[in-house]
């Protein structure tokens, strides 16, 4: 592919990436629920799942989704749900903390890396409205002069690797955060707001409309 389409796609890339969504919310709530934890798993979590839901669109999938209001609102409620189980989880942890012993229970309530990961690529690879979105996004930077899959090849890792630096972002915004205050108080604080935002995410994905 042309350099000019390459850069192309990274700036729509960058514009479509600054728009917080589920995923993005997902890794504000899964840092503030895990306060002290590293946000790498989670991270890559993400990366994985853009993998995935940009793999599945690519291969045909997502015109399937587009046109199937049935399978579109199945993966729609799976990913949803899941959000919403995420959030009250964590609510319900914070609930539990209490007074002096909070300090000393919090490592047993925050999540394994392994779990966070899980949690966050499968957010990330069954929102239905990425994959249709990427049926519509990425076929308007692909040349019919050239190769699909070295296009491919090359769009893929990219907005992978764009993707992977926004959430990181914002995880390490979220996790200043959560770091200036150590208190037990604070600590079921940020386990409520970060469940209130994995909610709120949960919400979001169960509102979209194909």
């Amino acid at each position: 592919m042309s350099l000019h389409a390459w850069l192309a796609f990274i700036g729509a890339s960058i514009i479509l990436l600054l728009i917080p969504g589920p995923t993005i919310l997902l890794v504000i709530g899964d840092t503030l629920a895990n306060r002290g934890r590293s946000a790498w798993s989670t991270i890559a979590g993400v990366a994985a799942g853009d993998t995935t839901s940009m793999s599945i669109s690519l291969a045909g999938a997502g015109a399937l989704l587009a046109a199937s209001a049935t399978a579109f609102t199945v993966l729609k409620l799976i990913g949803g749900t899941y959000l919403v189980y995420l959030g009250a989880k964590s609510i319900l942890s914070a609930r539990r903390l209490r007074g002096d012993a909070a300090q000393a229970e919090l490592p047993m309530l925050q999540k394994s890396a392994r779990r966070r990961f899980v949690a966050a690529w499968t957010v990330t690879a069954l929102n239905p409205k990425s994959i249709v979105f990427f049926v519509a996004f990425v076929p308007q930077f692909i040349s019919t002069d050239h190769s699909f899959v070295s296009q491919c090849a090359i769009l893929l890792p990219t907005f992978v690797l764009f993707a992977s630096a926004n959430a990181a972002m914002y995880a390490l915004a979220a996790r200043r955060l959560s770091t200036r205050l150590t208190s037990a108080t604070a600590q079921r604080r940020f386990g409520y707001a970060g469940g209130a935002v994995l909610l709120g995410a949960g919400a979001i994905t169960l509102g979209m409309r194909a």
